[in-house]
């Protein structure tokens, strides 16, 4: 669904065109001359407009370079009855996606709409990718000034030219994965595949499939021969993350593959040759494991070549504010919302804050009270009850919160918006626009949350 602003001084042009339009899942709203379409621009955001060149109260024209300065990634389709080569041309180079003629058929504009709306998405998609790839795996964009993260840098600049087998070390949610990433970027096989293997997530039997192939007939489920991720990182870099929860046998073949570069596949006898650059990551303490003989020191001290410890975020409470500003920014984006400030107190709060899910908790809670806000300032009550308490109880007394219980949290938290959400829906109606007014919400972050949650598999 996309929310679409039809711009137009004939109200049974509007009145058609948002029939049609809605009967496609669209969300739309009308403006009869152009300065109120452009007020409704100021104040909403659009993924596409529908604008007549002929209105009173700034013409069409206008309202393309208004809403084109307002909000460069709107769509903008001209319509008018006075079409000529020039005027659409003017219009074309002014920003405007298409240009329709009237009379017209609605199947036409169905066509050019949801034409438009693909082609957007596609350029948003290749946009998001390019921000990632430059946010996430340039460490130059990566986000933190304190000393012990600039410590990280210069390690994994040192170590990403090399050949060097890495661990990394840190708390659930600091980063471990996006250090990995830079790490290949900065190497020299960074045109070569990254492959991430989540060792927690699979079971024994199934990670050594995965991770070493199988042939055809291995076992019952095994109907074709299946490359491992040590074939499919081949020339490049495996990321094996939580590489303490391998089993000990596992561990016997995984020590095999990185003295001697070389595997056979589950159920084979072909020995297989492969060049990858292996990097680990944990949040267990290996050392212990390895007194308690879960771990292999042997194979322990094959992958602590390099050792890089992610410091956790209340150990770099001075990178808070770097990244509140990012994830503010990335999701005012997302919701079209304009988030411009956060209160005093509420940035004292956050910055005070045990974190105990580091940044990836920080971008939970960012983006639930973007999400939840319903001005363009976040305070403290934008904030979880948790860390209110945090607050108030601080001086002397200080509050223990464990990874677990705050994922407790978000779970529930998310279950009551799903719920309020639907609810809303429920009783608009299945009118979305008319949910966010029960609500108290915009209607772009109402699609944000309905689109996240999926709450269209309910219908």
């Amino acid at each position: 669904m996309s929310w679409i602003l039809i711009a137009d001084d004939h109200k049974g042009t509007c009145d058609g065109l948002a029939l049609a339009l809605e009967a496609k899942g669209h969300s739309v709203q009308i403006a009869y001359d152009g300065e109120s379409a452009i007020q409704a621009v100021r104040e909403h955001f659009f993924d596409l407009l529908i604008v007549d060149i002929r209105m009173p109260n700034r013409n069409g024209i206008e309202v393309l370079e208004e809403a084109k300065a307002i909000s460069p990634e709107t769509i903008v389709i001209m319509m008018t009855a006075y079409g000529t080569i020039d005027v659409a041309v003017d219009a074309m180079q002014k920003g405007a996606a298409d240009f329709i003629t009237k009379p017209y058929k609605l199947e036409q504009i169905e066509l050019k709409v949801e034409k438009a709306l693909q082609q957007r998405r596609i350029s948003m998609e290749n946009q998001y990718l390019r921000e990632e790839l430059e946010i996430q795996y340039n460490l130059d964009e990566v986000i933190g000034e304190s000393p012990k993260m600039q410590m990280v840098y210069a390690t994994v600049r040192a170590v990403a030219p090399t050949n060097s087998t890495v661990m990394i070390l840190g708390e659930s949610g600091t980063g471990k994965e996006l250090i990995a990433r830079s790490i290949h970027q900065y190497s020299n096989r960074k045109e070569q595949a990254f492959i991430k293997v989540s060792c927690a997530a699979l079971a024994e039997g199934t990670l050594e499939s995965e991770l070493f192939g199988h042939e055809r007939g291995a076992f019952t489920s095994a109907i074709r021969q299946k490359p491992g991720r040590f074939e499919l990182a081949n020339g490049g870099t495996l990321f094996l993350d939580e590489i303490a929860d391998i089993s000990l046998s596992t561990q016997v073949k995984l020590l095999r593959v990185l003295q001697e570069q070389e595997f056979e596949r589950v159920g084979g006898t072909k020995t297989i040759r492969v060049d990858v650059r292996l990097i680990a990551a944990t949040n267990s303490d290996l050392p212990s494991l390895i007194r308690e003989r879960k771990f292999r020191e042997d194979l322990y001290y094959r992958l602590n070549v390099v050792p890089i410890k992610i410091p956790a975020l209340r150990e770099r409470r001075e990178d808070i504010s770097l990244l509140v500003t990012h994830f503010l920014r990335k999701y005012n984006a997302e919701t079209g919302k304009k988030i411009n400030e956060i209160h005093p107190d509420a940035m004292k709060m956050l910055s005070a804050y045990s974190w105990p899910g580091n940044v990836r908790e920080l971008e939970n809670a960012i983006e639930r009270a973007v999400v939840l806000a319903r001005g363009n300032i976040l305070n403290s009550e934008s904030f979880s009850f948790e860390m209110q308490s945090f607050q108030h109880n601080q001086g002397d007394r200080s509050i223990s919160v464990t990874p677990s219980q705050e994922a407790r949290l978000t779970e529930m938290t998310e279950e009551f918006e799903k719920e309020l959400l639907w609810d809303a829906y429920l009783k608009a109606k299945r009118v979305k626009a008319e949910a966010a007014k029960l609500l108290g919400i915009k209607r772009s972050t109402f699609r944000y949350k309905f689109d996240k949650y999926k709450l269209y598999e309910r219908e």
